[in-house]
């Protein structure tokens, strides 16, 4: 698939912006805060309807408008597509596909596939279970786009079970109370067991791959395992078994539940391990070890969507390279030549070889205007020479 044009209006600090892209590679070149990860974020949400550095819409839009939108042409073997996503302030968005509006935004996702690396992603090592579960949720929404729906509805029985649980926090004992409680432990069974056992599949597909990677990317020094640990018992992957264990544990945590007006058992308690040499990772070595691993997961989400798929994905790499020492740069900027469309930020150009950028569209990107020219470093430059003619 390839990415042929992006358009911005009102998107974060961009106003109103269109980009062609004309090369396999592109490199986006500016300052921090100038709005290069703002270019790869739209693309994400375009992917995933997800971003992964604010959960609220309002944050993506350019202050002092009611709304955003994210226009954009791809290119796959089935054709050209158009995907235009509009934000709200309120949290409403329109999403359109070839001039139609979709009734469910569900429709939209599995059009564009691309997998995000920032440096961000060190905390999926570092960090806490969310990030991982997170990581695990967006990944799966763009190989089974159903799954966005199927997250919707754990979420929403999740939320009203604990609004439940919190108003009849002090009436432990009311017979009423346990009838009331099991039609929404019903409920959060079938939900839940949807999630755990598409997890785990996702899991088992990744784990051998990743592991492979990391290989490479080691010198076969080290072993990584990717293990799933979900916080309801999973001895088979079927419905009605994982059904029983998830409501024989709700049993279990029943009268603690009603004192911490809480809901402590399903799936948003699940947990990715991650291994080197039978050592939790975030326990394990250097950074640059962290950063293997972290690669060794990326390159592996790459190859698992083009599996599924049937397509390469694009590729978003925002300002990784300077987190990479020169081996793991090698290691990822090979795998990547021309099998992958891949957007690039960064603050200079040292980190590419001559071969590279010269195969590759170079961008300039400063406060939220692109241009194909460096005008930074043209008025730099014009500043300097403007100074000392003053001076002399």
């Amino acid at each position: 698939m390839y990415l042929k044009t992006l358009q911005l209006r009102h998107f974060r600090n961009y106003k109103e912006q269109q980009v062609e892209f004309t090369a396999p590679k592109t490199i986006l070149v500016g300052n921090n805060a100038q709005g290069k990860s703002n270019l790869l974020e739209a693309v994400e949400l375009l992917a995933t309807l997800r971003s992964h550095r604010t959960f609220r819409d309002r944050d993506l839009i350019q202050e002092g408008e009611e709304f955003a939108q994210i226009r954009a042409s791809l290119k796959r073997e089935i054709g050209i597509s158009t995907l235009n996503l509009i934000l709200r302030r309120n949290g409403r968005r329109t999403a359109n596909l070839n001039g139609e509006n979709l009734r469910r935004q569900m429709d939209f996702l599995g059009i564009l596939n691309a997998v995000q690396f920032s440096s961000l992603d060190l905390e999926l090592v570092r960090g806490g279970p969310e990030g991982r579960r997170h990581w695990l949720d967006t990944l799966l929404i763009q190989l089974e786009p159903i799954y966005a729906h199927i997250l919707q509805q754990y979420n929403q029985v999740l939320r009203q079970r604990n609004a439940f649980l919190k108003r009849h926090v002090e009436a432990l004992h009311a017979t009423s109370l346990q009838s009331e409680l099991a039609v929404w432990d019903a409920q959060l069974a079938i939900a839940g067991t949807r999630v755990i056992r598409r997890r785990e599949r996702a899991i088992k597909r990744l784990a051998p791959i990743a592991k492979m990677w990391h290989a490479n990317i080691s010198g076969s020094t080290e072993i990584l395992q990717v293990k799933y640990a979900p916080n309801v018992p999973l001895e088979q992957n079927q419905p009605e078994k994982v059904q029983q264990a998830f409501l024989e544990k709700l049993q279990q945590r029943a009268i603690a539940e009603l004192h911490q007006g809480t809901t402590l058992v399903g799936p948003h308690r699940d947990e990715v391990e991650l291994t080197i040499n039978n050592t939790p990772a975030r326990q394990y070595g250097s950074q640059g070890q962290q950063r293997t691993l972290v690669l060794a997961l990326k390159l592996a989400e790459l190859q698992l969507i083009e599996e599924v798929v049937g397509e390469p994905p694009l590729l978003l790499l925002d300002d990784v390279l300077a987190e990479l020492d020169l081996s793991r740069q090698n290691q990822l900027l090979d795998t990547i030549q021309d099998r992958f469309q891949t957007l690039i930020t960064t603050t200079h150009l040292g980190s590419f070889d001559s071969q590279w950028l010269n195969s590759s569209q170079i961008i300039y990107v400063q406060t939220g205007e692109i241009s194909l020219e460096n005008t930074v470093m043209q008025r730099q430059e014009e500043d300097k020479n403007h100074i000392a003619n003053w001076r002399f």
